[in-house]
């Protein structure tokens, strides 16, 4: 069983910084795809940022040199360090896992495993 879970959340002044925490059990996956998307009230999932099993990494340009995704293989997580951060980044933030090829600058939404996501609320 394919389990996500996600942690690190909470509400933070804008300028400030968090590190939101993907733990995985049973990838089913040898050559994978982590996203982390963001979705706020009435508007649609987005792309933040991708992490390929090839160590290939992609961010939005809304979060190009503010946030970083990295894997701990030894933990089986996944991180994303938020810094600089601003009101319009506040959404529900949730990290999924596919198969390599959904790592992609169109951002696809299909993901077949995802998080039960975290709330992150930048305060102006």
């Amino acid at each position: 069983q394919v389990q996500l879970v996600e942690a690190g959340g909470g509400t933070v002044q804008a300028g400030g910084s968090l590190r939101l925490s993907c733990t995985v059990s049973g990838n089913p996956y040898s050559s994978y795809c982590f996203g982390w998307f963001r979705q706020a009230p009435g508007k649609e999932r987005e792309g933040v940022a991708s992490l390929r099993s090839d160590g290939t990494k992609t961010y939005a340009n809304s979060v190009k040199g503010r946030f970083t995704t990295s894997l701990d293989n030894a933990k089986n997580t996944l991180y994303l360090q938020m810094n600089s951060l601003k009101p319009e980044d506040t959404a529900m933030y949730y990290c999924a896992i596919d198969r390599f090829y959904f790592c992609s600058d169109t951002w696809p939404t299909s993901y077949t495993y995802w998080g039960q996501g975290t709330q992150v609320t930048v305060s102006s």
